[in-house]
């Protein structure tokens, strides 16, 4: 990964994608719910990549195999705090400031970047910079969703190292980092943005093109930008917009059963801002002699209890929409009133391994009963 390629062979083929502002939006929609109520409200990168895409045209979107074995490939996003960034706005150099400091450490060019996590605003946040750096976006990422902590992506899952993983902040403060420790990658990463204001930017897993291949999730900005579609489709038709999403979701491949798994208004809300990470706890009243649901987040949504008997946790996606517009709600813009429903997802069997389950299980956030799948507890398909 170190070395200079001095060929002058592409890297990446030119048969791509282009991405404009309609399929922005519908990428907004699908990596809104993908987040599983964390990644960061998608609404401020869609505004920003709207703004791209009137000043030079649509992004340009590849598929895994365009690209060649020794291509440098770079996850990158956005690490803090979600209840920070919705105040704490980007100056829009973060990106391909850590970008081209990440070049100048492995003395070549960087040929595609993809998200860290499909989910929410850092779904959309790798265009933002690879129209900056003149590159394209793969159509795919690292978890398939998004989670609280770095080395919860498939990247870490397979032995990779973050390293050198360079952040970024608005005031143009960078920091490079360099472990072999994924944990402690992230643990530096979380104190960095903490020192930061709480929301920074950051590219890590620097990887060649036959690893990303290997390893990223494939097809998952599409798999986002078709949940949004099907969204906006049944909006305009009339149609049942949470039917629709279900359909999105199992047609995907990625995600093959879905459901509702309740409905009601949330009476409780306790959230606050420690470590780094917007940590809290919501209930939800019925509707209908339902009873109640809790749920329990970091960032993201990872424990849902009906009547006190969980019905689904993590790695499945777990998000609170608004039961009129079928809006995803992030763990930040919560709010006591709210009407939802709570829609969950089965995740790709990707992360469904034991190999997986060890980093992104719901061991490693304090449920001691280990994992069962959702389609399990309620009884789907």
């Amino acid at each position: 990964m170190n070395s200079l390629r001095i060929d002058a062979e592409p890297a990446v083929v030119a048969d791509m994608h282009h991405i404009d502002s309609a399929a922005l939006a519908d990428l907004a929609l699908g990596a809104a719910f993908l987040g599983s109520g964390g990644g960061g409200d998608p609404y401020h990168n869609r505004l920003l990549g709207e703004a791209q895409i009137a000043r030079r045209g649509p992004f340009e979107m590849i598929g895994l195999d365009q690209l060649a074995d020794d291509a440098l490939v770079v996850p990158c996003g956005w690490i803090g705090a979600p209840t920070v960034s919705i105040e704490k706005l980007p100056n829009g150099r973060e990106a391909p400031q850590g970008l081209r400091r990440l070049e100048q450490i492995l003395g070549r060019r960087i040929d595609a970047v993809l998200p860290i996590e499909i989910g929410g605003g850092n779904g959309l946040a790798p265009f933002l910079a690879a129209a900056e750096m003149g590159v394209p976006v793969l159509d795919a990422d690292g978890m398939a969703r998004a989670f609280p902590e770095s080395q919860m992506s498939i990247f870490s899952i397979h032995g990779l190292s973050a390293c050198p993983s360079v952040m970024t902040d608005s005031s143009g403060a960078l920091a490079v980092i360099e472990t072999n420790d994924n944990h402690m990658h992230e643990r530096m990463a979380r104190a960095l943005s903490m020192v930061m204001g709480g929301d920074a930017h950051m590219t890590e897993y620097p990887l060649t093109g036959k690893q990303a291949r290997d390893l990223a999730i494939p097809g998952s900005i599409s798999t986002a930008i078709a949940i949004g579609a099907a969204i906006r489709r049944a909006r305009a038709e009339g149609e049942d917009v949470f039917a629709a999403l279900y359909a999105a979701l199992r047609a995907s491949g990625l995600y093959p059963f879905a459901g509702e798994l309740f409905d009601g208004k949330i009476v409780d809300l306790e959230r606050e801002t420690r470590d780094g990470f917007a940590i809290g706890r919501v209930v939800i009243d019925g509707f209908g002699g339902q009873g109640r649901m809790e749920l329990d987040f970091q960032n993201e949504n990872l424990f849902a209890r009906r009547d006190g008997v969980i019905c689904a946790m993590v790695p499945d996606i777990i998000t609170i929409m608004d039961r009129e517009t079928a809006d995803s709600i992030t763990t930040d813009r919560l709010r006591y009133g709210q009407r939802v429903k709570v829609v969950g997802a089965a995740a790709p069997q990707t992360l469904r391994t034991e190999k997986a389950l060890r980093l992104i299980g719901p061991a490693v956030f304090g449920f001691a009963d280990g994992y069962v799948p959702i389609e399990t507890l309620n009884a789907w398909g």
